[in-house]
């Protein structure tokens, strides 16, 4: 019996790591329509080779002034495009571009996209992800297996559902976006 709960016990703590595991964190300020703070768990054992790039980025400060650029009602709040994306600059690509680093193979895990959780964006070839992230607003079980998991929020949910909606085409944000004014790492 006590095999069972420690192997249940094992199973269920790399799906719900994010209950701030050892970190790092991704720490974002936000500006616009959504002001505050946003704490992201970063699950380094389950995709190591996204959390060590988006935090590379954060070092060089790609995501500074990054808007999130595609956010839809009931379903998430996209940014992360640190080619196309920073804030007063020309956002006709926002949403196109990565960075200088190259794409990265898929990491995917069985951790379920729930609200709060943290997937990177990719183009239709699996291996595509950059430097977009996604952060989801309610479940989304339909990306499960598809789409890389990079942690959880676990601080800051409010800000994240006060971030400005998309009114364009496939939730393009129209207008002045919420911006993330400063990113972080803290361990």
């Amino acid at each position: 019996m006590l095999r069972i709960l420690l192997a249940v016990a094992i199973s269920s703590s790399a799906a719900f790591a994010a209950d701030d595991g050892p970190g790092p964190n991704l720490v974002i300020d936000v500006e616009g329509e959504a002001r505050g703070r946003v704490v992201i768990d970063l699950f380094e054992d389950v995709a190591p080779a996204h959390v060590e790039q988006i935090m590379a980025l954060v070092e060089e400060g790609a995501y500074d002034g990054v808007v999130f650029h595609r956010v839809i009602e009931g379903f998430m709040a996209q940014t992360g495009d640190v080619q196309f994306g920073v804030a007063g600059g020309d956002l006709r690509r926002v949403g196109t571009g990565g960075s200088s680093r190259p794409d990265l193979p898929a990491e995917f895990s069985d951790i379920p996209f729930d609200r709060g959780v943290v997937g990177m964006a990719r183009a239709q070839h699996p291996d595509s992800a950059n430097s977009q992230f996604f952060i989801m607003f309610q479940d989304g079980h339909f990306l499960n297996g598809q789409y890389t998991v990079v942690g959880r929020v676990i601080e800051g949910m409010e800000v994240v559902d006060a971030i400005k909606r998309g009114t364009g085409p496939n939730g393009a944000v129209t207008g002045a976006p919420d911006v993330m004014i400063d990113a972080s790492i803290e361990r």
